[in-house]
């Protein structure tokens, strides 16, 4: 039932800022997450950071700590993942992900995906 979709990605230089939206539609869960995970090419796809709906927290991976924020609108359904000081080593296609209670640090805990955004930072 539900559907995740990406915007927001795009090229930005080293230092920059740029801010990802996963819209959520079909329908809202009342546990569990909301995560973002990247992937490089050759790369496993690697968590970075989630939300949960019911309380706000939030967790990141430490090669993005201080350096991007994850949030969730409850009015526009909408998360987001501000990503601020850019690195090249951030480039990768980021996905958003949602659980529907039991949550973790690897994919296979979420069951709904959106469909990638590639991000690109350039030097």
């Amino acid at each position: 039932q539900v559907q995740l979709v990406e915007s927001g990605g795009g090229l930005v230089q080293a230092g920059g800022s740029l801010r990802l939206s996963c819209a959520v539609s079909g329908r809202t869960f009342s546990s569990g997450a909301l995560a973002w995970f990247r992937q490089a090419p050759g790369r496993e796809r690697d968590f970075v950071a989630v939300i949960t709906w019911i309380g706000g927290s939030t967790d990141y991976a430490d090669s993005v700590k201080g350096r991007f924020t994850v949030s969730w609108d409850t009015l526009k359904n909408t998360g987001y993942l501000q990503m601020d000081r850019l690195i090249p080593e951030d480039t990768a296609v980021y996905y958003c992900a949602a659980s529907r209670a039991l949550w973790g640090k690897a994919p296979s805990y979420f069951g709904s995906w959106g469909q990638g955004i590639l991000v690109t930072v350039s030097s």
